[in-house]
């Protein structure tokens, strides 16, 4: 009930609608999974090792070794296998349900490296595209028209809300790096995944290892007036960039690394205002600095040069009037401390002219 309330907004764009998803916008990146996939399948390994090897196989073994996967691995290996009669060669639902049980609770470092494994030969991308048990989950004995067969999928709820979360992190984009929207190749990744076992579940359309096409089985014959919207809705698939470069990179293990757009606001402080004058560059402490004054205070004098209103002259006057402490940065002006009451000139002459009178 809350699935279909979700679809109850959606928006046109020509003759063309895309309903919005029901799912929460998936913000987490699997890195973690791609350098996995990097290392298993090989990647900046020796090239004629990588190229002898067949990952898809080396994604079974793995997931063998994990007890829940291959618990409900082969539990829909053996559903889809299972012929009924001459004439139904497998239970399709039953199927279905048995590969979202598989996707659904089986972690997707096993799941991924089984469905975007990377090939090198012919082999290898068959084995790919038998992930799925094409012959019961996918194929039929005709293809149905591709609107039919979304119409078909959007009379279910959970169908209906796989599709729309594909179009929402798949549909291709040209305003990002890497065609797929807000660059992430994890949430196309994962809706791909998601829509298998529904009467919509795609997969790849040959075992070339070279290209990668994926479409569900279906095709536009018969679309009459509708072909355009067809083909649209086709091409979402068969030539999506985003999906096709979100495979290619999980097989390569190569996730898209971002740099930020702007770099982060950092707060600045005013300069500080220091009353004591500064050091230069090739001075350390307050001694330096005293010897350098008396050194030009010294030859200025020594030369007789006339007091004149020179920058030199200004600064040896100026600091002959400070005291430096010695091992202290401190410079202290003889009037900053506590002023002390000087004898007046009378007084002076009068102590002198008592003292001679007595003498």
């Amino acid at each position: 009930m809350i699935l279909a309330n979700a679809f109850c907004l959606f928006f046109f764009l020509g003759e063309e609608f895309y309903e919005a998803s029901p799912y929460e916008p998936v913000t987490a990146r699997l890195s973690d999974i791609f350098r996995l996939a990097s290392i298993f399948s090989g990647t900046g390994a020796d090239p004629a090792v990588s190229t002898k090897s067949n990952h898809c196989l080396d994604a079974a073994k793995a997931c063998n070794l994990n007890d829940n996967c291959k618990k409900l691995r082969s539990s829909y290996i053996s559903i889809c296998n299972r012929e009924i009669s001459p004439t139904e060669r497998c239970n399709r639902r039953k199927c279905h349900k048995a590969l979202r049980q598989f996707f659904d609770r089986v972690p997707s470092e096993y799941t991924y490296r089984m469905l975007f494994c990377s090939c090198q030969d012919q082999a290898c991308a068959e084995r790919r595209r038998q992930t799925i048990l094409p012959s019961c989950s996918y194929e039929d004995k005709e293809k149905p028209n591709c609107l039919d067969l979304r119409s078909l999928c959007r009379t279910d709820h959970l169908c209906r809300s796989r599709l729309a979360d594909f179009h929402a992190n798949c549909r291709a984009s040209y305003q990002t790096l890497t065609s797929c929207p807000t660059d992430n190749y994890q949430a196309c990744l994962g809706s791909y995944a998601g829509m298998i076992g529904f009467d919509i579940t795609p997969n790849y359309v040959d075992s070339s290892p070279t290209g990668i096409v994926v479409s569900p089985w279906c095709s536009c014959r018969g679309s009459g007036n509708m072909e355009e919207e067809c083909e649209k809705f086709l091409k979402d698939f068969t030539e999506n960039p985003c999906l096709r470069n979100a495979i290619q990179a999980f097989g390569n293990g190569t996730d898209v690394n971002l740099s930020p757009k702007s770099p982060p606001f950092q707060a600045t402080q005013a300069p500080r205002v220091d009353k004591t004058p500064s050091l230069p560059d090739d001075l350390s402490d307050s001694t330096s600095l005293g010897t350098s004054v008396i050194s030009t205070c010294t030859s200025v004098q020594d030369q007789g040069l006339k007091a004149n209103n020179s920058k030199e002259l200004s600064m040896c006057f100026t600091e002959l009037t400070t005291n430096i402490i010695p091992g202290s940065k401190r410079v202290i002006k003889p009037n900053s401390g506590p002023r002390r009451t000087r004898p007046s000139a009378a007084l002076t002459a009068a102590s002198f002219l008592m003292l001679k009178l007595a003498l």
